[in-house]
């Protein structure tokens, strides 16, 4: 699996996008939800705490980064009323084993980091997971993987004084995938106080490609917002 992420810069940059957007349009989907949700990639528990709050769900939050998960835990630590509705898992989605199945799996910007072949074995794995007419929920883009691209800025915040900066090139694309590579930027100033430096390959398969491989699993597709596809476990 792809991974894009520098650990420190995570929640700078994600937060408006996790806080804005996906938070408004999952409670809606969720309505019915009422016993156990899986969220795939947790990450840094941007999604989860939104999860705990607009349902009454147990929560299990799958993230096989130890990095993430430790602030993840440390998110949960500063909210204690959650400590005993959600359980963090360590494995890899593959190596998924619940006690029983859950009404609802969640996975938020994950798809670009599936490799087909893993994203393949994935869905039978989360069908098995999944108690019939439960929900799989996850975010989608159309159009395939980007084109080609010179070094450009992403995004620029300010932390007192220093200015946080991401950076991201398309190398090369083909297929369903492409290969990025993204700087993780750190400036006082004209002066360059750390820089990292992440390339890997990113994956946007076609919507028709997505819609076999799940119908195949068993599942049948549901009606979600915009940025969102939700499938139903026949």
């Amino acid at each position: 699996m792809t991974d894009f992420v520098s650990l420190p810069f995570y929640d700078l940059f994600h937060e408006n996008e996790h806080g804005v957007e996906i938070r408004r349009k999952l409670p809606s989907l969720l309505s019915g939800v009422r016993r156990s949700i899986l969220e795939i990639g947790a990450g840094t528990g941007l999604i989860t705490t939104s999860l705990a709050d607009s349902t009454p769900a147990e929560i299990f939050a799958l993230e096989p980064s130890a990095g993430m998960r430790g602030m993840l835990l440390s998110r949960l630590n500063a909210r204690p009323e959650l400590l005993e509705r959600v359980t963090v898992l360590s494995c890899d989605a593959l190596s998924l084993n619940l006690d029983e199945p859950v009404e609802a799996m969640v996975m938020i910007r994950v798809m670009y980091a599936l490799e087909p072949d893993y994203r393949r074995r994935l869905w039978p794995v989360l069908a098995a997971h999944l108690e019939p007419g439960g929900l799989l929920i996850f975010t989608w883009r159309d159009g395939g993987p980007p084109a080609p691209s010179p070094l450009r800025e992403l995004e620029s915040r300010q932390v007192g004084r220093h200015t946080y900066t991401v950076l991201s090139e398309i190398i090369e694309s083909s297929g369903e995938g492409c290969k990025a590579r993204y700087l993780y930027r750190v400036t006082e100033g004209d002066k360059v106080l750390s820089e990292e430096e992440i390339v890997g390959n990113a994956y946007r398969p076609g919507r028709e490609v997505i819609q076999e491989e799940l119908v195949t699993a068993g599942f049948a597709q549901a009606d979600a917002p915009e940025g969102l596809l939700a499938w139903r476990l026949g």
